[in-house]
């Protein structure tokens, strides 16, 4: 159990500490700022995912640098960002923020690709995050955030960001899992074979 697992297990264990935020059935005490409203518990929830959030990039960077990328590492990391995504997209529909629709075509996507990488692993290879990829997390994560707080500071200009960068969200993830698929189908055609 090297530090980045450890960061990555921590990654895990903030998941149900953001929900809790979330979904709390408690009157906490709001900002109001003209027509402009938010609960303490909400800029809290934003505030612990964006610290989770930023622990993705943290834990991948200090196992290849010290050298100690290892199997579990290489099954939960993977693991820990779809558990944290799914449990905040989930109860952002339990909010009413965002259409279930969507939230169910991006974890759908999430946990296939999840999969795809676990047969790689099996084969012996990994499957390395795409620039696609790459730019999947960033849009969920910038969506996700701008939903946590209410389309702060855009909702004083009357401007959607939070309904559109969930739909930036939502295509650049179905398009880098369609392109997931296309670049490692011999993945798939090796396992086929092997039945």
């Amino acid at each position: 159990m090297n530090l980045a697992n450890k960061i990555t297990l921590a990654r895990i264990f903030l998941v149900p500490i953001i929900m809790f935020f979330m979904l709390i059935n408690v009157q906490f005490p709001h900002i109001e700022i003209s027509s402009f409203t938010i609960t303490y518990n909400q800029i809290i929830a934003a505030l612990i995912f964006i610290i989770a959030a930023s622990t993705d990039s943290l834990d991948g960077y200090i196992a290849r640098k010290n050298k100690q990328v290892t199997n579990l590492g290489k099954l939960l990391d993977p693991l820990a960002d779809k558990l944290l995504v799914t449990a905040v997209l989930v109860s952002l529909v339990e909010m009413d923020k965002v259409d279930a629709w969507i939230v169910i075509v991006i974890i759908s996507r999430e946990w296939a690709v999840t999969g795809l990488r676990q047969i790689a692993l099996l084969e012996g290879s990994v499957i390395m995050a795409s620039k696609w990829g790459k730019a999947k997390t960033a849009a969920q994560i910038t969506a996700i955030i701008a939903l946590l707080i209410n389309n702060f500071p855009f909702a004083f200009i009357d401007v959607p960001f939070d309904l559109i960068a969930t739909w930036v969200a939502a295509i650049i993830t179905v398009y880098s899992g369609i392109d997931y698929f296309v670049k490692n189908k011999h993945v798939i055609d090796f396992t086929e074979k092997t039945q």
